[in-house]
């Protein structure tokens, strides 16, 4: 800004890459009050629909009266030539790194720079001690991390409030700050199935879960009433609150996968405590390589081994039956997994047949299939609107089994109505040996204690 406190006459024009989540908390922390700077649009992926709006005035700040648009990322060349773009800033997760210089390179071949944004400029500080949960991968089991370490504070006397990465998937104006305590604000709000996957586990243990589009807002709120932040993750993105303790997963079923993507990578080089789930179902070789890339990229951390344990609430509806399984969405999705809790669920009951969904598959589900090929024989839990519901529901109904396996987190009879019998597939995380996450939370409340109960 010039010395007069006048905007200048020439901004830089930059587009944000996203997928309606860090690109709009770069944008409001990096970019929104900077008049040296004019956000031109933001462009979308990885999410259905989200293309179809923009970024709100109410959200954009003073610099922007009419608010952003956002494109489909597509248009990429396209928006950089006609917009005379100068900057391209990547602001989104749980990309491949070659898949990342492939969007360089469309930048830098129409002239256009191509940007990063670190964890120290785009991350607020709190007042309250901020615990984060991150992975290297979507669908490493955060959800389960998360829930051990609030039961491990709150039977400690301690409130913890749990802040959700973004997933803003409605219209942005109402979601500017969500708070959720009950399973009925899921409904007002209504939630999409991806949403729900992540609230509903938590609210159940009477953990309050905040999200939004404006995290400075969210922290303001959430210091109320927070003595501890528990910051849980979306994808395999990094968290928004600078974090005293970051917790990162690894997946033994993508062994390797915390070399080979953004901003995975960058979790698995920042983090204070590594966490390898899933050992009591991943090959050992697997798990070998792990254990041998955190020796050579993050020798310090400390390393919790730890299973995820797979149960059933009624095991009799598959054991030598003909199942449907309904898995996490995003795990099999942008996530690369074949198969999730539901296939292991499947396994151990003794199920006689996984029946293939493809072929009954209707509307937007065949799109699903097709944009994601390793998909095996389940069904992403996809309800991102009112229509992937319908389909979600004409699908289910549609394939031939005797009981429909519920992987998902979600309440999903409550959402779609099941006229088949179906059992609902739960998962918790168990320490193998110490050093476990309670050794962790003790450490932590010794080093951060006295910031704790100070409103």
């Amino acid at each position: 800004m010039a010395t007069d406190g006048t905007i200048p006459q020439k901004r830089e024009r930059l587009l944000i890459l996203g997928a309606a989540g860090r690109d709009f908390h770069t944008f409001n922390t990096c970019f929104r009050d900077d008049p040296n700077f004019l956000v031109v649009a933001f462009t979308a992926a990885q999410i259905p629909g989200i293309e179809q709006r923009g970024y709100p005035a109410s959200l954009s700040g003073a610099l922007y009266p009419e608010g952003i648009p956002i494109h489909l990322e597509a248009q990429l060349e396209g928006l950089i030539r006609e917009q005379a773009i100068s900057q391209v800033v990547l602001a989104y997760s749980d990309l491949p790194h070659l898949e990342i210089m492939h969007l360089a390179s469309r930048a830098l071949s129409c002239g256009a720079d191509f940007r990063l944004i670190g964890p120290d400029r785009s991350s607020l500080s709190s007042s309250r001690p901020v615990i984060s949960v991150c992975a290297v991968r979507t669908g490493c089991g955060k959800n389960s991390v998360v829930r051990r370490i609030a039961s491990l504070l709150t039977d400690r006397g301690i409130h913890p409030v749990v802040v959700r990465h973004p997933m803003p998937y409605g219209d942005l104006s109402a979601q500017t700050v969500q708070r959720f305590a009950a399973l009925e604000d899921c409904d007002r709000a209504h939630c999409t199935i991806e949403e729900r996957e992540e609230y509903e586990q938590h609210i159940r243990n009477g953990v309050v879960v905040y999200a939004g589009v404006d995290y400075a807002r969210v922290l303001a709120e959430v210091e109320k009433e927070a003595d501890v932040i528990l910051w849980d993750g979306g994808n395999n993105d990094w968290p928004f609150y600078r974090s005293d303790l970051e917790i990162v997963l690894l997946d033994p079923h993508r062994a390797g996968h915390e070399l080979r993507y953004h901003p995975g990578e960058t979790n698995f080089r920042r983090a204070r405590v590594l966490v390898i789930n899933k050992m009591d179902s991943a090959p050992v070789a697997a798990i070998q390589e792990i254990m041998n890339n955190i020796a050579a990229v993050n020798p310090h951390a400390t390393v919790i081994q730890a299973r995820s344990n797979v149960s059933v609430d009624t095991p009799e509806l598959i054991r030598g039956r003909r199942v449907l399984l309904i898995e996490d969405g995003p795990t099999l999705t942008h996530g690369e997994m074949a198969y999730g809790a539901g296939a292991v669920a499947a396994r151990k009951y003794g199920a006689a047949e996984i029946v293939d969904p493809k072929p009954f598959a209707r509307g937007t589900l065949r799109e699903t299939f097709d944009r994601y090929p390793w998909v095996g024989r389940a069904l992403p839990a996809m309800g991102y609107s009112e229509a992937q519901l319908n389909d979600l529901a004409a699908s289910v109904a549609a394939v031939d089994c005797d009981t429909v396996v519920i992987a998902t987190p979600v309440d999903l009879a409550r959402l779609i109505g099941l006229a088949k019998p179906y059992c609902r597939v739960t998962y918790d995380l168990e320490e193998i040996h110490h050093p476990d996450l309670a050794d962790v939370v003790t450490n932590f409340l010794d080093n951060h204690g006295e910031r704790i109960g100070r409103r």
